[in-house]
């Protein structure tokens, strides 16, 4: 018996060029979110979880929308965080970005990713699918965490919008990564959110 736990970062949101914090889905969001929908609607879900922030409930609705009996759930757990702040072995390249983050960011988000650890990669019993719709850091940390890499190595991992990673843990066996960042069932010019230097 396995478990598996499906890792999607929302859709894009509106202005999110802008630099607004959170909004409704871009055009462009909901054809992602309802093509992830369509990619995902084979799978027997056992739970739906998303960020409470619009554009992963909006992401989240868009699944149900295909697939009814499905009754998504907020988590706090998933909101958008940074989970640490500068370490001893971080590469200077990316002081930068933490020259914004509050003290108290970090460690509300390190609180809040490891309580999302203990409970969403908590072994369940049985054959389980779970979904979890939430955001770029969250879903770096989950990875960084199954391949116990060091902390600041979240930083390394990027996922577009509406992309698929996939964790599973079969009985008796540590967590495994089958998937990262799967844009499979998104046509090229639906590959968004990745950094401008990376290829998509």
């Amino acid at each position: 018996m396995t478990h598996y736990l499906y890792l999607v970062r929302h859709g894009e949101h509106l202005d999110a060029e802008h630099g607004l914090v959170d909004g409704p889905l871009s055009p462009r969001g909901r054809r992602q979110a309802a093509l992830l929908a369509d990619r995902l609607s084979g799978v027997p879900f056992d739970a739906v979880w998303h960020s409470p922030l619009e554009r992963a409930a909006q992401t989240a609705r868009a699944v149900k929308e295909r697939m009814p009996s499905l009754s998504p759930e907020p988590s706090a757990l998933l909101f958008d965080c940074v989970p640490t702040g500068l370490c001893e072995d971080t590469p200077a390249v990316y002081e930068p970005f933490f020259g914004a983050v509050t003290e108290a960011e970090v460690d509300a988000g390190r609180a809040q990713m490891a309580d999302a650890v203990s409970e969403f990669l908590a072994r369940r019993s049985g054959e389980v699918h779970e979904l979890l719709i939430t955001h770029n850091a969250v879903i770096a940390w989950f990875v960084r965490e199954v391949l116990q890499t060091p902390e600041w190595r979240w930083m390394t991992l990027n996922q577009a919008h509406c992309g698929l990673t996939v964790l599973a843990q079969k009985q008796g066996r540590p967590w495994t990564v089958l998937s990262h960042n799967d844009m499979a069932h998104l046509p090229f010019e639906l590959r968004t959110g990745l950094p401008e230097v990376y290829p998509v």
